[in-house]
């Protein structure tokens, strides 16, 4: 069984194709989900709308709390974490993280900075081991193998590695440092770009970036079967 963690950053609440001014993110990530349980109807997936219900900032009172040691920390402290221990849970529990991220202003959307600051915690998903002055940050979920599946929306085009734009997008290397950070190796890209030019080359991306995600999770569940065989 695989468990899959279903984010979506997007404050727009519909899906393009399917409600106007729709999310070109959620487009991606919902048609993953969907073509992941046409194969494995009874993979468990835990949904999280971070456009509609953002996660908190990080306040003076948080980073008091988990900087403090767990045995060390008052009643005021651990309701300080409570949120962010949810999240957390969450991203440990998957082994396929389903990320609906649209590129905004060169990187992603405040909702989804909130999250990985959340989610990014000493003791839950890095330590640090001060002896070691080369490596001190240690991640703490390469215990098994995960997968994490960026799945974008770009307003113009040639942003992607290698394109003409690309250094105006700051959105997936971000991800991936924040993963890899964490110890989640496995990174998968998938983006649909010219939503502001619209027209026919729009139209094309989506039906390529659509065409992706399905070959991606064909080549994931076969992956995954692989593991589970040996």
């Amino acid at each position: 069984m695989t468990r899959l963690l279903h984010l979506d950053a997007s404050p727009r609440p519909g899906r393009a194709g399917t409600h106007e001014h729709g999310s070109l993110s959620r487009r991606l990530s919902h048609h993953f989900i969907e073509q992941w349980k046409v194969a494995r109807p009874d993979d468990p997936v835990t949904r999280r709308d971070l456009g509609a219900r953002p996660p908190s900032l990080l306040t003076v009172d948080w980073i008091e709390a988990a900087f403090t040691p767990t045995e060390r920390r008052s009643a005021r402290m651990a309701a300080a974490l409570a949120e962010s221990d949810t999240l957390v849970d969450e991203v440990i529990a998957a082994d396929v993280l389903v990320l609906g991220v649209p590129l905004y202003n060169f990187s992603y959307p405040a909702a989804f900075k909130a999250w990985i600051d959340q989610i990014v915690r000493l003791e839950r998903t890095v330590s640090f081991d001060a002896e070691n002055t080369e490596e001190p940050f240690v991640p703490l979920l390469a215990d098994r193998p995960r997968h994490a599946v960026i799945l974008a929306s770009r307003g113009g085009h040639g942003q992607g590695a290698g394109g003409p734009m690309a250094h105006m997008n700051f959105l997936e290397d971000s991800v991936r440092t924040a993963m890899t950070f964490m110890g989640i190796e496995n990174i998968h890209e998938v983006a649909i770009e010219y939503q502001e030019e619209g027209g026919e080359r729009l139209q094309r991306s989506i039906r390529d970036a659509l065409v992706e995600v399905e070959r991606l999770v064909a080549r994931l569940q076969s992956a995954r079967d692989d593991c589970t065989a040996a």
